[in-house]
């Protein structure tokens, strides 16, 4: 039974080899996005700015995201839970460091997901992935 919503913005970056930037954070199995809840007032493209910035040290550009989709999945990391999330994407190239509540990056190639031994965001898997290959 789903007890709660989380209202959530995501950035999505790509390398050079195009696989798609993941973090884990703090007392959680999941990767997912880069991101995270809204503040009050703050629209869900700032919201995604800011905490790229917190969790990855990266400063972006609002100019720089483009809307990659607005999807509802199952949260990744909490029981009972949907996650409400508004993705976009970006083309700048940064250089993430773990920060904030951020424990641990990873580049995933999004072809080959069956073959990896660390789970991923039921969202990433979805909706995100599939977005980014149409």
């Amino acid at each position: 039974m789903i007890t709660q919503t989380l209202i959530v913005a995501a950035v999505c970056f790509r390398d050079g080899a195009g696989r798609i930037l993941t973090v884990r954070k703090r007392g959680t199995s999941f990767f997912m996005l880069p991101g995270g809840k809204s503040e009050p007032g703050e629209t869900s493209g700032a919201a995604a700015l800011r905490e790229v910035y917190e969790e990855l040290g990266a400063t972006v550009a609002k100019e720089d995201l483009a809307l990659l989709g607005s999807w509802t999945a199952a949260a990744a990391n909490e029981l009972d839970t949907i996650v409400d999330a508004t993705n976009y994407r970006s083309d700048v190239v940064i250089a993430p460091v773990a920060s904030a509540e951020i424990v641990e990056l990873r580049w995933v190639d999004p072809t080959v997901t069956t073959e990896l031994d660390f789970p991923l965001a039921p969202l990433l898997l979805e909706f995100v992935f599939p977005a980014l290959a149409a």
